[in-house]
């Protein structure tokens, strides 16, 4: 399949202009947590308008949403277009996602759906094409420890595990037209997404499993951020101690420093641990030092008593002696 990307002239045009711009956007971001049976998750997500666009074309989940599902889509083709279908892509995927069973074929259909739908839209508005690339995530199970991850286009899905040296492993694989062997059509390049939602360029969106442990991370993110950051300085920016949030500005700094010009959007969930398990461990903890304490009271009696025996033998009669 080739389609020609959607452009932003507005860009090619007056470029001078845009760069003459100070800087992009600060970031804004927020964060949340989801509990369900003894298990958290922790999320958190920072977005940046870019020097290219009047408005951020990239778009998010909300995070108050009454599932653990987390969208991040990234509207390609430049001015109300672009924005228009990011946003109505987000908004359709949680309406038929958040209570949905989740499956490969429920995802895949949620998508496919979303672009004709965002199709009939733009057509309705205008002659233009407008589209935008995505990457979600939902959990499918009670633990948390099991993710349902899609995709169509660059937007990227990582899985952040935390060490020592935080090591990042890309999750996704870019629908470029590069990747895919095709031949970009006029006006694009090889590395520009062959695959959006919104204008018929999709054919079967990507799908996999993912597993994810304890303390590990899954970072969504726009190529706003992913061209500009390399997975080691991604894993060692998010892997830091600060709140979440704070972290996923540090990052779109970062990719603000390397050059990003493009609107910049991260989001990223992490696995928090049992509480059962947290509590057996304190539980265990303070059973231990108890016990310790409880010892080390028994040797002091144990020493002090000592002579105080010894001292009642000696004042006692001994067999044989005088009165």
């Amino acid at each position: 399949m080739s389609v020609t990307t959607p452009t932003d002239t507005a860009w090619i045009v007056r470029p001078a202009r845009a760069r003459a711009l100070a800087r992009a956007e600060a970031a804004t971001s927020r964060e949340a947590a989801f509990a369900s049976r003894g298990l958290r998750i922790e999320a958190a997500v920072a977005t940046s308008r870019g020097l290219r666009h009047a408005e951020n074309e990239d778009c998010h989940s909300a995070l108050d949403g009454p599932a653990p599902l987390f969208v991040v889509a990234d509207g390609v083709g430049g001015g109300a277009l672009a924005s228009r279908a990011s946003r109505e892509l987000v908004s359709r995927l949680h309406a038929t996602l958040d209570a949905a069973v989740t499956s490969p074929d429920t995802v895949r259909a949620a998508l496919m759906d979303a672009d004709r739908a965002i199709r009939r839209s733009i057509a309705n508005r205008s002659e233009a094409t407008g589209a935008a690339t995505v990457a979600l995530c939902k959990g499918t199970g009670p633990a948390f420890s099991r993710w349902l991850v899609a995709w169509v286009g660059d937007c990227r899905v990582y899985r952040l595990k935390p060490a020592r040296d935080p090591s990042m492993q890309l999750l996704t694989a870019d629908d470029s037209y590069r990747r895919l062997r095709e031949e970009p059509p006029p006006g694009a390049t090889l590395d520009d997404p062959a695959r959006m939602v919104g204008n018929g360029a999709i054919d079967v969106p990507n799908v996999c499993h993912v597993r994810l442990g304890a303390g590990e991370m899954l970072v969504l993110c726009s190529d706003g951020i992913h061209k500009h950051a390399a997975p080691d300085d991604m894993g060692r920016l998010l892997a830091g101690s600060t709140p979440l949030a704070r972290r996923c500005e540090a990052l779109i700094d970062f990719a603000r420093e390397r050059g990003s010009e493009d609107d910049a959007t991260v989001l990223v969930v992490k696995r928090g641990e049992r509480n059962i398990a947290r509590a057996a461990r304190l539980t265990a903890t303070v059973a231990l030092v108890a016990l310790l304490a409880a010892a080390a009271a028994w040797l002091v009696l144990d020493s002090t008593a000592l002579p105080h025996d010894a001292a009642a033998r000696l004042k006692a009669p001994q067999p044989g002696g005088s009165t």
